[in-house]
């Protein structure tokens, strides 16, 4: 499959804000980052936590946020559903394919188990051939290390290839990995 231009990033990442106001900050930076390399943002759909954060920070940015909400979490994600580039849709399913077919790239912010299930699930497809877009997550103060010595584990114990280690892309700085992401895409 041939790459391309990142001119979209699926952002995943908690409805929740976590316990460290660095994790709402790095979002934050996230989203601007994005906005100012010209990148939008497909996201959740969410007003709250960390998924509120990032797409604030882009649309504060003069950047492009589209989100994806299923209609039974509109109101407990607090979800604008009038506004420009929210799309609502009937189910889990929906909002993950719909997400992954706008997106040119997949990053994961701290977040939890929807977070680390849509993650793996890209990276997966990634795996097998389905996509070649890039992967990556914002190891925001370690958050992610976990995920890191997992890979490394999967590598050596021989459940996964270690030319296959590499389709995610860990870094703690917003701007060093939108740079990586789109030297991937390329």
């Amino acid at each position: 499959m041939s790459r391309h231009r990142v001119q979209r990033v699926c952002v995943y990442c908690g409805s929740s804000a976590g316990r460290r106001e660095a994790y709402g900050e790095a979002a934050e930076r996230f989203g601007a980052a994005l906005a100012a390399a010209g990148i939008g943002l497909v996201y959740g759909g969410g007003g709250t936590g960390m998924m509120g954060r990032v797409a604030a920070a882009v649309t504060s940015a003069g950047g492009e946020a589209t989100g994806i909400i299923p209609r039974h979490l509109v109101e407990r994600e607090r979800a604008d559903a009038s506004a420009p580039g929210m799309h609502v849709v009937g189910s889990m399913h929906e909002r993950k394919a719909l997400m992954a077919d706008l997106a040119d790239a997949f990053v994961a912010l701290p977040g939890g188990l929807g977070t680390v299930e849509e993650l793996f699930e890209v990276l997966t497809w990634s795996q097998l051939g389905m996509h070649s877009k890039p992967c990556g997550a914002l190891n925001v103060c370690g958050y992610f290390d976990w995920l890191e010595a997992f890979l490394e584990r999967a590598v050596g114990e021989g459940f996964m290839r270690s030319e296959h280690r590499g389709l995610l892309l860990l870094e703690p700085d917003p701007e060093r990995l939108i740079e990586r992401l789109c030297a991937s895409g390329d």
